[in-house]
């Protein structure tokens, strides 16, 4: 079989991820929107635990999302290397084999969770009547993960194959069926925050329903269970996995001392924060679909040994972030009034939401290249350093920032130290990753002009070892 699959090995870098990216950021907005739409519903209910519930409650569940995709980066990474490999069988192999592993993997990390909803909850400050709808709330959706992580998978692998207007409707197909029920459920059957829980988890059975169903018409399906080939595949999946599931559970444990230190200034703080932890994915919904576009394009061509092309779509990313964040900081700035007007916010809460509809909010840009990084490492053999680096920007780059900001500006201090400590972590990412594609470049021009380079290099280390 030719390069027919691996699609971004020729034609304009920009335009792939320009394509890539508007297709992922649409179908992300559909989710985000209805996360927004679950918080403007429940805030209509006029009762102030509930949005501080969904404020603990989705601390707990980043944690189980973010492992989720942590498989799915395996996935993805592992499905477009191949791909640029001519190897569209491999890819298919792998494919199966990492859905194995991560179900097995989402059931048992679900059920501690589960059976420890108490004390996590009570872990990011929830207590009294808002715990019990936080753990209501959780004793829903986290029995869910096994099918979110089946729907993440394959829409990631939609993606490494370049169908990203399938990967799109993947998760179109979720939102839709998200904001149907969500008030039906709440209002309709007088559900309350149950109704937006039982809507969210029987989206997500729609997510895998329909990646799976994509996949089996148009990209070959799966291969049939043979234990030892999974085994086999262990290692490799795990080699990837772990680091990007370790890498990407970081952002949740920050984001838990986030809420933890918010707590402290009462629960319109928390609620304050939760609002912003909607807005966000919404007004940088191309941000987050872009380390999810940047990654397939630059594993095809890793895999085929283009390296300018990794370069190339690299840099080009750095500047369509940027260019990309400041309108739309503009654009939040001039609507920061009607936004808090949605929610009914008022106080602290709404004193949070006009902090972050304004200039602080272009620190987006570092977070950006800290995603875009991420990508690259994952794809370029080196999981990893997203590990460190993700780990760095959510304990020394968040924990001292808030801490500090709460003592000198209370409530609003602790999104400011949020925001500002991505700066570091975002030169960093971007030093490891200009780095490692220097180093792939080098290591192909020494294999080109000496193939036996190796070869010497290993009798020389003989020899060496045996004087």
């Amino acid at each position: 079989m030719s390069h027919e699959q691996a699609k971004f090995l020729s034609g304009n870098l920009t335009q792939h991820i320009i394509t890539m990216s508007m297709t992922a950021a649409v179908g992300f907005l559909a989710l985000f929107v209805v996360d927004l739409v679950d918080m403007i519903f429940i805030s209509m209910l006029g009762i102030d635990e509930l949005a501080a519930a969904v404020g603990f409650a989705g601390s707990i569940l980043f944690i189980t999302t973010s492992i989720s995709i942590g498989m799915a980066i395996a996935g993805g990474a592992m499905v477009a290397k191949s791909l640029g490999e001519d190897n569209p069988e491999r890819a298919t192999e792998l494919l199966t084999h990492v859905l194995i592993v991560g179900v097995a993997f989402a059931i048992a990390f679900a059920s501690i969770i589960y059976t420890n909803l108490y004390n996590l909850t009570a872990l990011v400050g929830a207590s009294g009547e808002t715990q019990e709808l936080a753990v209501s709330y959780l004793q829903i959706l986290i029995p869910t993960m096994p099918i979110l992580m089946i729907g993440i998978i394959a829409s990631a692998a939609l993606r490494s194959h370049g169908a990203a207007k399938l990967s799109m409707i993947v998760t179109l197909v979720a939102g839709v069926v998200n904001a149907v029920l969500d008030p039906i459920l709440i209002f309709g059957f007088d559900m309350g925050l149950d109704g937006a829980a039982w809507a969210s988890a029987i989206s997500r059975v729609s997510i895998a329903v329909t990646g799976l169903w994509y996949i089996s018409r148009r990209y070959g399906g799966f291969t049939g269970l043979s234990v030892s080939a999974v085994v086999r595949d262990l290692r490799p999946i795990a080699a990837i996995a772990v680091p990007a599931m370790l890498a990407n559970i970081a952002a949740p444990i920050g984001g838990a001392y986030v809420t933890r230190v918010a707590a402290e200034f009462g629960e319109a703080a928390v609620a304050g924060m939760a609002v912003i932890g909607r807005l966000t994915p919404i007004a940088f919904a191309l941000i987050f679909a872009m380390s999810g576009a940047i990654g397939p394009i630059i594993g095809q061509n890793f895999g085929a040994g283009q390296h300018g092309r990794v370069r190339y779509a690299f840099n080009s990313s750095m500047v369509l972030i940027v260019a990309y964040v400041i309108p739309v900081v503009f654009v939040l700035y001039l609507v920061r009034g009607p936004i808090a007007d949605l929610f009914n916010a008022s106080g602290v809460t709404r004193d949070l939401i006009f902090l972050f509809c304004g200039p602080l909010s272009l620190a987006w840009i570092f977070n950006g290249i800290i995603f875009v990084g991420n990508a690259a490492y994952n794809n370029l053999g080196h999981p990893f350093y997203s590990t460190w680096v993700n780990w760095g920007r959510n304990t020394l780059g968040t924990i001292p920032f808030v801490y500090f900001g709460a003592q000198l500006w209370g409530a609003e201090g602790v999104l400011i130290g949020q925001m500002a400590g991505g700066m570091f972590a975002a030169i960093i990412s971007f030093i490891l990753a200009e780095r490692l594609m220097k180093k792939a470049e080098t290591d192909q021009l020494t294999e080109a002009v000496d193939p036996e380079f190796k070869e010497h290099q290993r009798s020389f280390k003989i020899m060496h070892h045996r004087r």
